[in-house]
């Protein structure tokens, strides 16, 4: 079997290739990065470490590469012949790929009616509806048609976190041992890819708000306030009961959300939220918390990590959220001079004022209470 994964990346060499190599799957990466390509193509394997204490080391094998910028006729041949696609390379690539993927299954349907599935395993909600859109506006209206029928573009949710590191190869790949690859069924075309690290499931929307609100919340909230408390790494945010109280606070509040929105069992969403901080308190897969808060505008987006659980939480139970606002408040004070959006942010700040600023990131309505939460929060946070 052949899959053709977009994306040689950390995440996509150490989480989902991996999974491939273990279901039976030979990988072709398709990227740009020249220096990647050449490796995988000259050794054919690498090493993906899992980060714990008492480390394992998976080799993956029968991998190759292909330039997509050097030769994209090599990727569109690809395409004809694989039996799965997955991309793992930001939401802001998807358009940027499309184009290729349209041409290569605009080719493969020259020869073959053979169905074929198309997952994005990007850390965003509906990456794969987003990916089809974007092949979409490369098609004819009948070719859309066709399409529709043959190509499925089941929506996934991926959870795995990959640390920023330096390996002395540059192919080799230190993961977290915990991980969860959610595909709804319903988007897949002909049968479900045979891959056990996949749980299928009918509905995908509460598993990726629940990971979303949980694992991406909870990671913001170690890096945004382990930042406001002058730390450096995330392990060393997390040693702080100051962080620690607000963790557990802004994730109290957004599985009250999640609990009434989607009627998760409230004691094994508890349990989640506990594996979830188990995971941070990893030392083996520590981030600067830099890295980890970088994009603060993105962040603070209407529908993700930060402003979308805040506003759930005031929709289902009719009270203000402490913690979730004192999260959003050291957002709005986060400064990182390498960060371009959060310099962009600190420059609205001082052209707008606060109120202004988030209001016009998050999308909120200026009466919108939650701005006046914040901004008490934030008065307390200085203050101490």
């Amino acid at each position: 079997m052949l899959a053709v994964h977009f994306g040689a990346g950390n995440i996509g060499r150490g989480f989902i290739a991996a999974l491939l190599h273990e279901a039976g799957y030979q990988t072709i990466f398709v990227d740009v990065n020249e220096e990647i390509i050449k490796k995988l193509n000259e050794k054919q394997s690498y090493q993906v470490v899992l980060a714990a204490e008492n480390s394992e080391t998976l080799t993956v094998e029968n991998v190759q590469g292909i330039n997509s910028l050097e030769h994209p006729e090599k990727a569109v041949e690809a395409l004809t012949q694989a039996d799965l696609v997955t991309t793992a390379v930001g939401p802001n690539v998807l358009g940027v790929i499309s184009e290729l993927i349209a041409k290569g299954l605009r080719e493969r349907l020259k020869a073959s009616k053979q169905p074929l599935n198309l997952i994005a395993c990007e850390n965003m909600i509906g990456g794969s509806s987003l990916l089809k859109e974007k092949v979409f506006e490369h098609l004819t209206e009948e070719e859309r048609s066709v399409f529709s029928d043959i190509f499925g573009f089941p929506n996934a949710a991926v959870d795995r976190i990959v640390p920023n590191q330096d390996n002395e190869d540059v192919l080799t790949v230190a993961v977290e041992p915990y991980y969860e690859w959610v595909v709804e069924s319903s988007g897949i075309k002909g049968e479900r890819p045979a891959i056990d690290g996949i749980t299928f499931v009918d509905d995908l929307t509460p598993y990726i708000e629940r990971k979303l609100f949980t694992v991406n919340t909870g990671h913001a909230a170690a890096a945004y306030m382990g930042r406001w408390f002058g730390h450096e790494t995330i392990t060393d945010a997390m040693r702080d009961e100051k962080v620690m109280d607000t963790i557990q606070g802004a994730l109290a509040e957004s599985g009250e959300a999640l609990i009434q929105t989607y009627q998760f069992d409230r004691e094994a969403h508890q349990a989640y939220i506990q594996k979830i901080t188990d995971r941070f308190q990893n030392p083996y897969i520590s981030d600067e918390v830099t890295r980890v808060g970088r994009g603060p505008i993105r962040k603070l987006g209407a529908r993700d990590r930060l402003i979308r659980p805040a506003s759930l939480y005031m929709e289902k139970t009719g009270k203000q959220p402490v913690y979730l606002a004192k999260v959003i408040a050291a957002v709005m004070e986060y400064k990182h001079e390498a960060d371009p959006e959060a310099v962009e942010l600190q420059q609205m700040i001082r052209e707008h004022g606060y109120a202004e600023a988030l209001k016009t990131v998050s999308q909120l309505d200026a009466g919108n209470p939650l701005i006046d939460t914040v901004l008490k929060e934030l008065e307390e946070m200085k203050k101490d």
